[in-house]
């Protein structure tokens, strides 16, 4: 493994060649069901490092949501997300207590088209030295005055109850973006209160289920969470959220970021967000 930097850019892409021995969607027996090479024993929840992490140092993490392999984070009973989101926020206190760390990162790639290599319902974790690009972006924005709930739209808001506020952004890059955010500032998963921790389990997976409910089939999706860094600094505007990309523009149909968006940094979103944001909130969840 090694952290390289474009001279031109000054992007970081870190080189990890071992990578490539990882299973791809394996047809006989499943490392995560019970008994697997990852999870030899009965399990409700559970963390373990990833065998072929994108980082050293036991700096990546697997998350295993349920034991059922044919389980969907958004489908569980709500006691049984609010494990998950337990778990998130033991694991972001663990990792982020470490002098090495700086960010932690939480995320899934669910579906095998946005890269998921094993169907078992799990996520991930990713720690790094430092805070990395996109983070770094954004909390430089809200230190500078924007307001993580700067679209508050009725029209764009697809759900917000019990504290927590999900709705699409004015400007995402995939035309089913999402953004899922409590209303009073929190900085990260670890200082969710209880009640909050359940209320956040409840309505982020809906959010989850309305996406799913869209088009037929589901679509893939990814998300990832934004908090504070944990480099012992301050950091008095971080505000924990969950940014969910949805990346169908029809039943079906993905919309790639393609060349003219990677060469110019610039986006194009075929969806109207007040649309995908209406689209949303007519499904059933």
């Amino acid at each position: 493994m090694e952290l390289r930097i474009d001279p031109l850019t000054g992007v970081q892409v870190q080189v990890t060649g071992s990578r490539q021995t990882r299973p791809n969607r394996p047809t006989t027996g499943c490392a995560f069901c019970v008994g697997g090479t990852e999870a030899p024993d009965p399990y409700v929840v559970k963390a373990f490092k990833n065998r072929w992490p994108s980082f050293p140092d036991e700096r990546c993490e697997v998350v295993l949501y349920a034991p059922d392999h044919d389980a969907r984070l958004p489908h569980l009973p709500l006691s049984h997300v609010r494990l998950v989101v337990d778990l998130w926020a033991e694991r972001t206190a663990a990792l982020g207590a470490r002098d090495d760390l700086a960010y932690v990162l939480v995320f899934e790639n669910n579906g095998e088209q946005v890269g998921a290599t094993i169907p078992h319902p799990h996520g991930q974790i990713y720690s790094y030295p430092d805070v990395p690009a996109l983070p770094a972006t954004e909390l430089a924005r809200l230190a500078e005055g924007h307001r993580l709930l700067e679209d508050d739209r009725p029209e764009l808001t697809v759900i917000e109850r019990d504290g927590w506020r999900v709705w699409v952004p004015s400007a995402p890059i995939y035309p089913y973006g999402m953004r899922v955010a409590p209303l009073e500032q929190r900085p990260d998963l670890p200082s969710l209160t209880d009640a909050e921790r359940t209320a956040f389990a409840s309505v982020f997976s809906e959010a989850l289920r309305r996406l799913e409910g869209v088009f037929d089939p589901p679509m893939p999706y990814t998300f990832w969470i934004h908090q504070r860094p944990f480099d012992g600094g301050d950091w008095p505007q971080a505000w924990m959220h969950v940014e969910i990309a949805g990346p169908h523009r029809a039943p079906g149909v993905m919309r790639y970021v393609a060349g003219a968006e990677l060469g110019s940094g610039a986006y194009l979103n075929p969806v109207p967000p007040e649309d995908a944001a209406a689209n949303l909130r007519a499904v059933q969840p």
